[in-house]
């Protein structure tokens, strides 16, 4: 084939945009290898990395926010057995997890291990009131000693001027205060300032990626021993902080939970904008709390027969067993998908999705949960006794809620930009860079081949 200088260049501009749209074929997935690969090296759990600079910095504001539910017909309801009336009050709200993991040790089998540090300070600006103000609440002491002699148990509520209901401050029930009946302290979380959480032993995803910050043992056991069953004793996956790179969305993320003694799981619902980053919504499902009826799996976690209906009930987990035997029930805040029967007899409850369920938004190239609100409903059991006088009104196992919280915590405005500047920026630059070199290689190609084409016809009518 013979040609002159400009349809040899059209042909030579041909293959130049061949060579070019090869070129960002071949830089797609060079490119995705060279991203797997840096993060994966900086999800890692070591000092250096950014996973570790996350993981070990308490610069990241935890809040708890409290909400307390105020009895409004104590009298009623001792006197003349009437469901009790709440309503909520709120928020109160505290700092917590202001103080960065202690005891950090690296281990010779790739894990780490440390403890986490509790503390509650108290925040005035987003609070309703001081922790000062008033609720009329259960008598947590008569609760917890119902098991006891009854008749024992009447004569020190009787000698105490006690009763089934008592008022106490914010501060009194969440973090504790000496009670006339038991002779102690006693409070929702009491102790818990000063005290800490763990130690946790977390694979720090050295030598697996895919195991990065998961539990590997907590309290220096792997498994629980609050259910007496291996698979309700479980420890499974993280924290719920973060978890391994590259989030399959139709994959459950499992996450332990100390506040309810057990691991659970969460389903990706939605993609979300944060910040300008995209993220991963994970929220619990309805399976979760369900009762062993619709959930065959949950059959372990019930625990008393008779105050879960023969364990027909739903959206209540009792703690007993890990919380020193007080009869503590934890819940989604105002039993949200839990079995109607309990909003029917405690008056004043109104469940909401929106507000009440338990989030986690994770970005799914680093497995960083970058938002997330856990949702608790603290509540306890009270029933019938005929030979204690502030129970012998009570028709039936009551399963009253003293407070709900929500622990959350988002990342910064200046923490988002590092994160836009550091990963995502890099990543759209380098996929405009493929889609440019691509498209324009394309480009290139076909105009110059159809426009050698037409040159050469041109040559060839001209020569006939």
């Amino acid at each position: 084939i013979t040609c002159n200088s400009f349809s040899c260049g059209l042909l030579a501009g041909s293959v130049f945009g061949a060579v070019i749209a090869i070129l960002g074929g071949i830089l797609i997935p060079v490119g995705d290898m060279i991203i797997e690969r840096t993060v994966k090296k900086e999800a890692v759990i070591e000092p250096g990395t950014t996973a570790y600079d996350n993981w070990a910095s308490s610069e990241i504001a935890v809040y708890r926010q409290f909400w307390l539910f105020d009895v409004k017909n104590p009298q009623q309801v001792v006197q003349e057995g009437a469901f009790p009336e709440v309503q909520e009050k709120g928020p109160y709200t505290y700092k917590t997890r202001y103080l960065p993991k202690a005891n950090v040790t690296f281990n010779p089998n790739n894990t780490a291990s440390f403890v986490l540090p509790m503390g509650a300070i108290f925040e005035p600006s987003m609070s309703v009131g001081p922790e000062e103000d008033t609720v009329t609440t259960l008598n947590l002491a008569v609760a917890v000693s119902v098991s006891a002699s009854h008749i024992l148990l009447d004569m020190v509520i009787n000698s105490t001027n006690s009763s089934l209901f008592q008022h106490r401050t914010v501060k009194e029930l969440l973090w504790g205060y000496n009670d006339p009946i038991l002779k102690d302290t006693i409070g929702l979380f009491s102790p818990y300032n000063g005290t800490s959480d763990g130690p946790y032993n977390i694979f720090t995803g050295k030598d697996d990626i895919s195991k990065v910050s998961i539990i590997d043992r907590w309290r220096g056991e792997t498994k629980l021993s609050f259910w007496n069953d291996t698979y309700c004793d479980m420890i499974n996956g993280t924290d719920g902080s973060s978890f391994a790179p590259f989030v399959d969305k139709d994959v459950p993320l499992y996450f332990f939970s100390s506040d309810i003694c057990r691991s659970v799981s969460a389903s990706y619902e939605a993609t979300m904008n944060l910040k300008g980053i995209e993220v991963y919504r994970y929220s619990l499902l309805p399976s979760t709390l369900a009762s062993p009826v619709d959930n065959p799996d949950n059959k372990c976690f019930c625990r008393n027969y008779e105050t879960t209906k023969n364990c027909t009930l739903a959206g209540a987990l009792d703690i007993s067993s890990c919380s020193d035997g007080r009869p503590v029930f934890i819940s989604l805040p105002h039993f949200l998908q839990g079995s109607e029967y309990l909003r029917e007899v405690v008056l004043g409850l109104h469940p909401d999705e929106e507000h009440h369920k338990t989030f986690l938004d994770v970005e799914p190239i680093t497995g960083f949960t970058l938002n997330f609100a856990k949702r608790i409903q603290a509540n306890m059991m009270y029933g019938p006794a005929k030979d204690i006088t502030v129970l012998n009104k009570v028709k039936d196992y009551t399963l009253l809620p003293l407070a709900w919280l929500n622990e959350t915590a988002t990342l910064d405005d200046k923490t988002a930009d590092m994160f836009k500047r550091e990963l995502i920026s890099r990543i759209d630059m380098l996929e405009i860079v493929q889609q440019v070199l691509l498209i324009a290689g394309v480009i290139i190609f076909f105009v110059c081949l159809i426009a050698f084409f037409c040159v050469r016809r041109k040559s060839k009518t001209n020569l006939g």
